[in-house]
């Protein structure tokens, strides 16, 4: 059973910076593309930022500059370091990644979710 958990949301006032972390656990082959996607109230889910294996990164239009995505292949986890954040970027910010729990057949598995508030 593969499960991915997810750490490090929280309130922070604008300008402020947060560090999210995402663990994949449980039996995995291989794991391709890792990322984060984000959900505020009212609306649709919408990418954040995506890592490769290889470590190509991949942006939202709304966070460059400000968000960094990275991962540790080793330790099966991605992060999120978000700075100069903004009151638009309150969302529950949900991992994703594609895993190969045997053979290499991949699935898509998502984390429960973690609440990013940013006061102004």
């Amino acid at each position: 059973q593969v499960r991915l958990v997810e750490s490090g949301g929280g309130l922070v006032q604008a300008g402020g910076s947060l560090r999210l972390s995402c663990v994949a656990r449980g039996s995995i082959s291989s794991i391709n593309a890792m990322g984060w996607y984000r959900q505020a109230p009212g609306k649709q889910r919408e990418l954040v930022a995506t890592v490769s294996s290889v470590g190509s990164t991949n942006y939202a239009d709304s966070v460059k500059g400000r968000f960094t995505v990275s991962r540790d292949n080793a330790r099966n986890t991605v992060h999120l370091q978000m700075n100069s954040l903004k009151p638009e970027d309150t969302a529950v910010y949900y991992c994703n990644a594609h895993i190969a729990p045997f053979g290499n057949v991949y699935y898509d598995y998502w984390g429960q979710g973690t609440q990013v508030t940013v006061s102004s």
